[in-house]
């Protein structure tokens, strides 16, 4: 029996390398199982972006090795950017794992997997990892059949101090618009109402073509040659936001009213000191010239504190900035020196200790601001996509409105209405809190 049970860990990009992978292990004769226990193949496809994410790879390896133990026979293999990153280094550290496989060579994972031999065997080209999917590649999109990814770029060029992906994903490498329209199209076919556009930076898509395209031009064919309903776009650089993009927003509804945009901190001094080619004055602009464009437009942002040399001043600006802002969806990390990258060699260090008590500074500021922004949507009948029972309570069902992505921000329990999952349906809106709503399917309306 070939029986696969795989663990997809980190960001949404992942998720579709791991789409990749289960579609060709399938086609190998492969069928998802359930239970590690019951496996052949235990995958664990890993993030390398920060060091909590290869601690939480590494943990989930060894949790998994433990079934192995009982099961001898049973193959236990490790891909992604954790493979890149550290290579044959892997072997060594965890002998446990039968084959390693790295960012060039997982398409190819049911050959690698027919040919593991009685040693740990490590499959990752040296440097940077140039391979990029296109349409041809088989996919089984592993998310609700109404929503999906689609990866437009892999790699990026912003080198950004802190970041290690241009050393692991590469320079950016973007498909062309047919063969992204392909894909789309595909994914229309087999029921998606929500695609979520996804790269390290959606704003740079198309920089490194010979045919002079950008993410306008791309949106504006998804439009005219798909009929998906909901289009989302995740991960845009703040310098490169046109009011071209914005215009394009406002104009076609089906461009949800949500930007996902990593402003990182709000401090012109620790913004220099990040390599992010940006100042405060940009986010300013930038928060300006959306809510212009796009009143109702959700942002959504990621912050970084306790960088290296950060001060109390430049907290104050962040906090000072947040109250300002008052973005709909904030995320929040504390800096942890990555081996290899500039930041690590940078001094004055800030202690876990004052990143925690900064960290719970920011968080409290933007819980403030999110239940007030929430408040607006109270008595308002909104579109929401409806996900399914809830998890909270088998009484419920859950969905989301334009405003909240899936699997990051809150979603709308709903009280009442007879729905199906993928059904886009009005709901009136009763309750708002800090980051869920709660609502009412209007009978009738959808």
């Amino acid at each position: 029996m070939k029986t696969l049970y795989m663990v997809s860990l980190g960001c949404p990009k992942n998720l579709v390398d791991s789409e990749v992978m289960l579609a060709a292990l399938e086609q190998c004769g492969y069928t998802v199982v359930e239970e590690a226990e019951q496996a052949s193949v235990v995958l664990v496809n890993t993030c390398g972006f920060i060091r909590p994410a290869v601690e939480e790879a590494i943990d989930a390896i060894l949790d998994l090795a433990a079934c192995k133990e009982e099961n001898p026979d049973q193959r236990l293999v490790v891909t992604g950017c954790m493979v890149q990153r550290y290579g044959k280094e892997l072997a060594t550290e965890l002998p446990e794992v039968d084959l390693f496989v790295g960012l060039d060579d997982f398409p190819r994972i049911g050959e690698l997997i027919a040919n593991i031999g009685p040693k740990p065997r490590v499959i990752a080209r040296p440097g940077a990892a140039s391979y990029l999917m296109d349409h041809r590649v088989p996919r089984r999109v592993s998310t609700p059949l109404f929503r999906s990814y689609l990866k437009i770029t892999e790699g990026c060029d912003n080198r950004c101090a802190y970041c290690m992906i241009p050393s692991i994903r590469g320079q950016l490498r973007s498909r062309t618009i047919a063969d992204v329209i392909t894909e789309a199209a595909r994914l229309e076919q087999a029921g998606v109402r929500e695609l979520s556009l996804v790269a390290q930076d959606l704003t740079a898509y198309g920089r490194d073509l010979d045919e002079p395209v950008t993410l306008v031009h791309l949106l504006q064919s998804l439009l005219e040659k798909t009929a998906i309903p909901w289009l989302r776009l995740l991960y845009l650089y703040p310098a490169s936001v046109t009011d071209e993009l914005l215009r394009l927003m406002a104009r076609g509804p089906r461009i949800l009213p949500y930007l996902d945009i990593p402003f990182q901190h709000a401090s012109d001094r620790v913004l220099q000191a990040m390599n992010r080619h940006y100042q405060r004055a940009t986010l300013d602009d930038l928060v300006r010239r959306i809510r212009t464009h796009v009143p109702d437009c959700a942002i959504r942002t990621t912050l970084l504190v306790g960088f290296p040399g950060e001060t109390e001043e430049d907290v104050a600006i962040l906090v000072d900035s947040l109250t300002a802002w008052e973005l709909d969806h904030v995320g929040v990390f504390q800096y942890q020196d990555e081996e290899g990258s500039v930041a690590a060699g940078l001094p004055h260090k800030v202690t876990d200790e004052e990143k925690e008590v900064r960290y719970q500074r920011l968080m409290a500021t933007q819980a403030a601001i999110s239940a007030q922004r929430q408040q607006r949507f109270v008595g308002r009948v909104e579109p929401v996509l409806i996900e399914g029972v809830s998890g909270e309570s088998d009484l419920l069902l859950e969905g989301r409105t334009r405003f909240q992505a899936p699997e990051i921000d809150g979603c709308v329990y709903i009280t009442s209405g007879k729905v199906s999952p993928g059904d886009i349906v009005a709901v009136r809106i009763t309750e708002a809190h800090t980051y869920d709503l709660v609502g009412e399917v209007l009978d009738g309306e959808g």
